[in-house]
Parts: structure tokens; C-alpha cells; sequence
């Protein structure tokens, strides 16, 4: 009995000494990404469009378990393993919260193209997926049908959507989805990151991008010059409040509907409780800006800080992905992770292209950049690109993008197709589905081409 208590107390001691190291290695970065900004080689770096998330990420990878010194223990990325969920929610919260509800006149078709290239993307990928699966696979390998979502859960989806999809994948016999999905997701935000940040610089040294990189006008100091401390920290609690309330409010709508899901039959049961939290989080993003801005109470929202606030939760869910990375789950299945990369990057490229060469009659390199971003990387790092390559948002690629993704969030990137794909595959086959998405996939691209025919800038 004493051995048990001595047991007992030692993995005590071991778990909460992983969260301080947790904790205090999470506090560590914290400041880095903050002060890091001001340094020369760090704003020389972000000018050429590597991110210092990026830099601190590939440096988590390196003194993590599996990395080269091996100065964090195992336990400590377990639990950083469990940030980008939250620090993704933090990023929605704030997307619609930190600026004005978007003037849709005259940005009506821009905001529709927009969505057809996001719709393009999400099923091609599940298209291509499928083709992988089928075709491009090792037949010596363990091939499961449902590996034809991991390119669509990964990227589009992310570290929150793989997380939920992966109860769904064990729930239906494939035992590695989560793990291979929980990697295609941080393979896709390297890739996003670093294939990204080159876009940017071989679009800055040749052109290709309308706008020009102005730095971002600093506060009037005359304005805070007799602001305390304490109203400071008032504020940002405020703002930290409206993010909450708008993080609850997206939980408890789904929980609504799980509450009344029993009503709908186990299939749509099933799906409910496969859903993931952003796109209500986004609705409730929205809710709230609409009823200060129609209440006239907008004062209460710092654009800057709302800004900062998605900025900072950007950064650190790069660096907690990509540094809890099981490096040993990637090595153990380098194929799979490798080829599915490749040909969703592969896809990503060409769709992408398609519609800067077609479709995009003004600022196509801005409005591909941050689609690249968000169908490789998920959302954050879309706005991560945006905001290296259009910090003054001259393009107004912002309020497209944000416009777009109230819709397009609730059908793909862990809305309902990410959730219905794994138990069509199930029911109706991988052959099936593949067929179904090459349809609906061609069929978007044809339809953006007939929609702007009249409008083709380079044909």
C-alpha cells in the first residue's frame, strides 16, 4: 500500500512538472513572438516573408523530444498539443469582432469568386485524395478507404478538425487517423508557412503583387499620453471579454444542437456531434459586431487590440503545431504523409493558378495568397500571409476573405462535408465519393469561368 502512495505521489509530481515546464516554455515563446518583432533581423526576416512563428516553431521541433537536443521533455508537447484548438478558436473570435461588418456593394462577386475557390479547393482535395488512395498508393502498404480525407482534415480542416475527425475515424476502424491526420495537419502548415513566405518574396522581387508594403501607422501618442496603466488593462480585458463571449456563445450553439439532435435520427446525430466549435464561434464573431455597431456602442472594441489579440493566438498556434509534431508518427508512415503532401500541395498550386489567371480580375496574388494559406494551413495562416503581404490591407482582400468564410467554414475546413466525408466513404465507398467530388469540383470551375468569360484579363 505504501509502494502505491509512493507511485501515486511520483506521477503526481511528473504531471505537474510537466505543466510548469509547460507552462514556463509557453510563457518563454509568448515573449519571444511579442519582443521578437522588434528586433532588426527579426522585421528583416518577416520583410522577406518568413515569420518569426515560423523560426520559433522549427525551433520548437529541434529541443523537443524528438528533435536534436531533446531539452523538452515528452509531457511538455502533450499538453502544447492541446493549444491549437483554443488558440484557433481565439483567431475566429476575433475575425469578424475586430473590424467593421463589411460593406457588400460592390464587392459582391469578388466575395463570390472568392467562395468558389474556396469550394474548389476543399472538394479537389477530397477528389484528389481519393485518387491517391486508389492509384498512387504502395499496394504493399496498409491502405485504408478513409485515408482519402486526410488531405482535406489536414489542411483545410487543421489540428481542431483533425482532432474531432479523428473520434470519427477510430470510431470507424481506422486506428491511425488521428495521428496521420494530426500530422497532414502540421505538414500543411509548414508547407503554407515556408512555401508561402517564398511566394511572397519572389512576388515582391518581381511585381506580382498591386500593393506596396507600408508599414503600419503607429497610435498618436499624444492620444495615450494620458491613459493609465489601469485603463490599458481595462481595455484589454474588455476586448479579451467580447473574444469570450463570442467563444461561448459558438459552444453553447452547438451544444444546442447537440441537446436537440436526438430529434434528428442517429445518422444526422452523428454528424452534429462530429462538428466542429469554429464556425459558430464565427457566427457568434459576427452577432456580436452587428449588435454594437446597430447599438452604437463600438467604442467598446479596440480594432488594434482585436487585431493583436488574433495576431498573437496566429503566431503561437504555429509554434505549439508544429513543435508538439510527433516526429516518430511521421517517420513511421513518411510515405503516406509525404505523398498525400505532395499531391495536395500539387492540387492547392493549380487551382489556386487557375483562378489568378482566370478568375481574379484585380489583386490575384493577394486573394491567392491567403486562399493558399487557409486551404494548406487553415485560416490562420491565410491571415498570417495576408498580413505579410498587405499589412495596410490595400487590397481589400480582408473583408472578402472574412465575408466569404462565413459560408464557406460552415460547408468545408471542418464544417459539414469534413464531417460527412468519412461516413460517406463508409457507406457508399472510396470510388464512390471520388466521383462525387470530381463532379461537384469540375463543375465549380466551370461554373467561375462562365461567370467571368466576359472578364478574362490575360486570355
Amino acid at each position: 500500500m505504501k509502494s502505491l502512495n509512493i507511485i501515486s505521489l511520483q506521477n503526481n509530481y511528473i504531471f505537474s512538472n510537466s505543466i510548469l515546464i509547460s507552462c514556463f516554455g509557453f510563457l518563454i515563446i509568448f515573449f519571444l513572438l511579442i519582443f521578437g518583432k522588434r528586433f532588426k533581423l527579426a522585421v528583416q526576416l518577416e520583410r522577406f516573408g518568413l515569420p518569426i512563428a515560423v523560426i520559433s516553431g522549427i525551433l520548437g521541433i529541434s529541443i523537443g523530444p524528438f528533435g536534436v537536443i531533446h531539452f523538452l521533455p515528452k509531457e511538455t508537447v502533450n499538453v502544447w498539443s492541446n493549444f491549437p484548438t483554443p488558440l484557433l478558436s481565439l483567431v475566429f473570435a476575433t475575425l469578424m469582432m475586430g473590424r467593421p461588418i463589411p460593406n457588400i456593394n460592390g464587392l459582391v462577386k469578388p466575395i463570390f469568386n472568392q467562395f468558389l475557390l474556396a469550394l474548389s479547393l476543399g472538394f479537389g482535395q477530397f477528389f484528389v485524395g481519393g485518387l491517391v488512395v486508389k492509384y498512387f498508393l504502395p499496394p504493399s502498404m496498409d491502405i485504408n478507404p478513409l485515408m482519402g480525407c486526410l488531405i482535406e482534415v489536414g489542411f483545410e480542416g487543421g489540428h481542431g478538425a483533425a482532432s474531432i475527425i479523428g473520434e470519427s475515424f477510430n470510431r470507424l476502424g481506422f486506428q491511425n487517423g488521428l495521428d496521420l491526420g494530426l500530422a497532414m495537419a502540421t505538414m500543411g502548415l509548414l508547407s503554407s508557412s515556408l512555401l508561402g513566405s517564398i511566394f511572397i518574396f519572389i512576388g515582391r522581387n518581381l511585381g506580382l503583387s498591386d500593393t506596396e508594403e507600408i508599414r503600419e501607422k503607429k497610435e498618436n501618442p499624444k492620444q495615450n499620453s494620458n491613459k493609465s496603466t489601469f485603463a490599458d488593462l481595462r481595455i484589454l480585458i474588455i476586448n479579451l471579454g467580447f473574444s469570450g463571449l463570442a467563444i461561448s456563445f459558438g459552444f453553447l450553439l452547438l451544444e444546442f444542437l447537440k441537446y436537440i439532435s436526438s430529434s434528428f435520427g442517429e445518422f444526422s446525430k452523428e454528424i452534429i456531434f462530429s462538428l466542429p466549435v469554429f464556425p459558430f464561434i464565427l457566427i457568434g464573431s459576427l452577432l456580436i459586431r452587428y449588435i454594437l455597431e446597430k447599438t452604437k456602442n463600438t467604442e467598446f472594441i479596440s480594432n488594434i487590440l482585436q487585431r493583436e489579440i488574433g495576431i498573437l493566438s496566429t503566431d503561437l498556434l504555429i509554434f505549439t503545431a508544429m513543435a508538439s509534431l510527433d516526429i516518430a508518427v511521421v517517420f513511421e508512415n513518411w510515405i503516406i504523409i509525404l505523398v498525400f503532401t505532395i499531391f495536395g500541395l500539387f492540387w492547392n498550386l493549380i487551382c489556386i493558378a487557375y483562378f489568378a489567371y482566370f478568375i481574379f480580375d484585380d489583386y490575384w496574388f493577394e486573394k491567392s495568397l491567403i486562399e493558399f494559406g487557409n486551404s494548406t494551413g487553415v485560416v490562420a495562416s491565410g491571415l498570417l500571409l495576408l498580413r505579410l503581404a498587405d499589412p495596410k490591407n490595400i487590397s481589400k482582400t480582408l473583408p472578402i476573405f472574412t465575408s466569404k468564410q462565413l459560408f464557406a467554414q460552415l460547408i468545408l475546413s471542418g464544417g459539414l462535408f469534413t464531417v460527412l466525408a468519412p461516413l460517406m466513404i463508409s457507406n457508399i465507398g472510396i470510388d464512390y465519393w471520388t466521383e462525387i467530388c470530381a463532379v461537384i469540383t469540375f463543375a465549380i470551375l466551370f461554373i467561375a469561368l462562365i461567370l467571368n468569360k466576359g472578364e478574362l484579363k490575360k486570355s
